[in-house]
């Protein structure tokens, strides 16, 4: 029998590779989204279902859960994608932009997870992939609504991860690097404010360090090969690193102590 996948987000980057990838190894996909309707390619594969989800809408959750169970009848896997990041000066961004920061990464991520999780119990069976990002191990200036969500992914997961051992049910974190997708674009929201000039120094250096064209960053298509290892390899492993710099730079944190790390990130931003 087929095994079923659950993604959100899927319209583009990440999610998209990987229910392409998913797609091609024999799995049945639920390639969800906001707007399915624009959906051109995805629709056009064989195996996967294009439903609306969005992940600030119970409603849109429960109803694309439950499509997808009445489509393939039984979901395997949930791969928690949808988010995107929110940089800038705290002291200009307005409240209701961490709010939707926080609101997709984190809360977005707990309500499709519990929605599944009855379906997981009483099967006694599943993964649960939550994307983090390098991001939930470091930081860069300007970052801490990103940041604090992907951190908050990270304690999510691991908790998480006992609770759900309970139950026969796997719990996996996935850590990407810098990817080549829209993440400078539409997935990328900058709050500043020109009058606040003691900040603007750091927020030219902040996009010229992301901008750098020598900075490594990985296809979608690699992301998705390491979630796939993490949905189908068995093993009672929470945490995959993917993407060389992800391997590099997660092996430098853990082996660098705090000061270490502080002072190569001033050194870098010259503070």
């Amino acid at each position: 029998m087929k095994k079923t996948i659950l993604i959100t987000g899927a319209s583009s980057g990440i999610g998209k590779a990987t229910a392409m990838y998913f797609q091609h190894m024999g799995w049945n996909v639920i390639a969800t989204m906001r707007n399915p309707e624009k959906e051109t390619e995805l629709t056009k594969l064989e195996n996967i279902f294009v439903t609306r989800l969005d992940v600030q809408d119970l409603e849109s959750i429960n109803d694309a859960v439950a499509k997808g169970i009445e489509k393939f009848n039984k979901i395997d896997v949930l791969l928690n994608n949808a988010g995107y990041g929110a940089y800038g000066i705290l002291e200009a961004t307005p409240r209701e932009k961490i709010e939707r920061q926080f609101g997709v990464n984190v809360m977005g991520l707990y309500d499709v997870t519990k929605a599944l999780i009855p379906h997981f119990r009483e099967n006694k069976d599943g993964v649960i992939i939550n994307i983090s990002s390098i991001g939930g191990k470091m930081t860069f200036p300007m970052g801490s609504l990103y940041h604090g969500t992907k951190f908050a992914v990270e304690g999510i997961s691991e908790s998480l991860y006992f609770e759900m051992g309970l139950l026969g049910i796997k719990v996996k974190i996935v850590e990407p690097g810098m990817v080549n997708t829209d993440f400078g674009g539409r997935s990328f929201d900058f709050t500043n404010d020109e009058s606040l000039t003691e900040y603007q120094g750091l927020v030219s250096k902040l996009y010229e360090v992301l901008g750098a064209e020598d900075l490594y960053r990985s296809e979608p298509i690699q992301i998705a090969e390491v979630i796939y290892t993490a949905a189908t390899d068995g093993k009672d492993q929470l945490r995959y690193e993917a993407g060389a710099d992800a391997i590099e730079i997660i092996g430098n944190r853990r082996e660098n102590s705090d000061d270490a790390v502080i002072a190569h990130t001033k050194n870098t931003f010259g503070l």
